[in-house]
């Protein structure tokens, strides 16, 4: 027999019934019933049933085991009574009775208990993950993410796409976030950085005449963390190719999703019709670049029935250039209760309220309600209700200013009104391609013209588009959203070095800069470069998702804490002086 096990603890069945077996796995908990000792012992693959009494040989080493024991127990496979099966697991018709026992790892008191579902400290959680780790839930999710990997990599393949590995030490390139630098020791004063993306590597892969790319590929970005970002790396699904389109990029990546989130989403509905929705409009309607279509409200400008009304605030507010109201619609929001929790909710975000109308039934037909309503006029209420198709027992609430200001909160709003309304379907993955991406921005005090977005993409209109006015240009960009999260983003690239080089002369940089801050992709540029385009999806994000977890933490095998800290490897750690003069560095203490 196998030195640990015949069997895993998944195996056994009714089939297997007076086997002799051989078991290796940790003491999931133990119970005592009337001098008999239960054991469920668990494995990777799943949990057994075994048990003890005094005729064993081994009853008195059973009785010292703790949970979390690592042990290996040999026994005989017997069948349970028929009130005793256990249908929820597939070991449920049967228990094995211990004869022999061999502890392979003693466990000291647990910091934390992996039966269960106890919540911990996320600083214990992290310290101690390798036990966090064997709890059912985040074995569930490590198992889901290795095959939701392992499906991702079969759909490319299949859709003639070749994997290739790129450089994990490179030079630094801007993606819009901060490098981790690597110091060089045979350069001393220079610097290696690890990639943001493959990006350029990848687009170097196309001019190389390789026409169809893809890697699982590490990035790595110094950010502040949020619950669907980790702050140090993250992985993702990076493909190139050559000769295409925007919407060719649409047509490979859709299907890949599809099927993924078909595969693993657990039953749930997954839209197969993906709207193109402008960034404009994205903004206009639900005050995000990645919204949550589950949820059916739209938001509107509602402009004109506040200019010169009887409410003073947005009234003088719209004298002021580049202002406008937006209004929220909320069906069944219709009761002053409501009205006021989302006033509050509107404080807890900082702003001085919301301003609200709800229209109810007086008997004698609809009425308009709510301090805005008096202000305004029945008129003016009425042609609100109008456009935005609103009856009895419905509500709208209204922020204005400059949109860039109160965009995100009103987009919050609406958030919290589809969930609170239950309009929000949660049963549902819904996707939207938000495309035309503005290339530049310009800085509200300085006036100055730089890039708001990708400054790779290929303006829509060439070279043509660039001797207009920069804050009209769009670039062939796009993100891919899907229940308010962004999970792929990608571009057609600007492949041109005479348009790259005026794109970001409008930004400000000069071709001598260019040339030396990307000199590896705008030479190669110069000899032969195809039209090309790609995107890369998040796989910590989408797993995120497909497990219906709020934090992407749980998802990573080994994350780092809200402070980009490993808590259990210490790390970020000092060097070690050898270390630094090798480097030839000194570190400084900040002030």
């Amino acid at each position: 027999m196998h030195a640990y096990r015949s069997h895993t603890c998944a195996d056994l069945t009714k089939a297997n019934v007076g086997e002799a077996i051989r078991l290796s796995g940790w003491v999931h908990r133990v119970r005592d019933h009337g001098g008999i000792l239960f054991i469920d012992l668990r494995d990777h693959y799943g949990m057994t049933q075994v048990l003890c009494d005094p005729d064993s040989p081994v009853f008195a080493e059973i009785e010292k085991v703790r949970s979390e024991w690592c042990i290996r127990i040999d026994g005989t496979v017997k069948a349970r009574d028929e009130g005793l099966i256990n249908p929820k697991i597939p070991t449920g018709e049967i228990e094995v009775f211990i004869r022999d026992m061999e502890v392979l790892g003693a466990s000291e008191e647990l910091p934390l208990m992996v039966f269960g579902e106890q919540e911990y400290p996320e600083e214990t959680r992290l310290k101690y993950r390798y036990l966090d780790l064997r709890r059912e839930k985040l074995q569930n999710n490590m198992k889901m993410r290795s095959d939701v990997v392992a499906s991702m990599r079969k759909r490319m393949w299949d859709k003639g796409f070749r994997e290739f590995q790129t450089p994990i030490i490179t030079a630094s390139s801007p993606e819009g976030a901060r490098d981790f630098l690597v110091p060089s020791r045979l350069h001393p004063g220079k610097f290696y950085a690890l990639p943001q993306a493959p990006q350029q590597f990848k687009q170097l892969i196309m001019v190389s005449g390789y026409d169809k790319y893809f890697q699982i590929a590490p990035c790595f970005r110094d950010e502040d963390p949020r619950a669907d970002r980790s702050p140090t790396d993250f992985y993702q699904l990076d493909l190139e190719m050559s000769f295409v389109e925007q919407q060719d990029i649409f047509d490979t990546i859709q299907p890949v999703i599809v099927g993924v989130f078909e595969e693993f989403g657990g039953g749930r509905k997954v839209d197969k019709t993906w709207e193109q929705i402008s960034y404009r409009d994205a903004a206009l309607w639900y005050g995000s670049d990645k919204p949550d279509l589950r949820n059916p409200i739209k938001m509107q400008v509602v402009s004109d029935h506040f200019s010169g009304s009887g409410f003073a605030i947005f009234a003088k507010l719209l004298e002021q250039k580049g202002t406008e109201i937006r209004a929220i619609p909320a069906q069944t929001g219709g009761s002053r209760k409501f009205c006021d929790r989302m006033n509050a909710f509107a404080q807890k975000e900082g702003l001085p309220g919301m301003g609200y109308i709800f229209w109810r039934d007086q008997g004698e037909g609809m009425e308009a309600a709510g301090p805005l309503a008096k202000n305004i006029g029945p008129e003016r209420t009425e042609a609100i209700r109008q456009q935005l198709g609103l009856g009895v027992g419905d509500a709208a609430f209204f922020l204005g200013g400059k949109p860039k200001v109160f965009e995100a909160v009103a987009g919050r709003a609406r958030n919290e009104i589809g969930d609170e309304l239950g309009l929000t379907d949660k049963d549902r993955f819904a996707f939207a391609w938000i495309v035309d991406f503005p290339i530049y921005e310009k800085d509200a005090e300085t006036g100055k013209v730089d890039f708001e977005h990708n400054p790779f993409s290929m303006p829509q209109g060439g070279m043509e588009a660039l001797h207009g006015d920069p804050l009209k240009v769009l670039g062939y960009q796009y993100d891919l959203a899907c229940n308010g999260y962004e999970l792929v983003s990608g571009a057609i690239r600007n492949h041109r070095p005479e348009i790259m080089f005026k794109a970001f002369e409008i930004a400000g940089y000069g071709k001598e800069e260019v040339e030396k801050r990307f000199g590896g992709m705008v030479n190669a540029f110069q000899y032969g470069a195809p039209p090309h385009g790609g995107c890369a999806a998040g796989i910590d994000r989408i797993v995120m998702l497909l497990a219906d977890e709020a934090n992407i933490r749980e998802v990573i095998m080994f994350p780092m804490n809200q402070r980009g800290e490993d808590l259990m490897m210490s790390a970020p750690s000092e060097p070690m002086n050898e270390q630094l003069r090798e480097l030839s560095l000194r570190v400084i203490e900040p002030d």
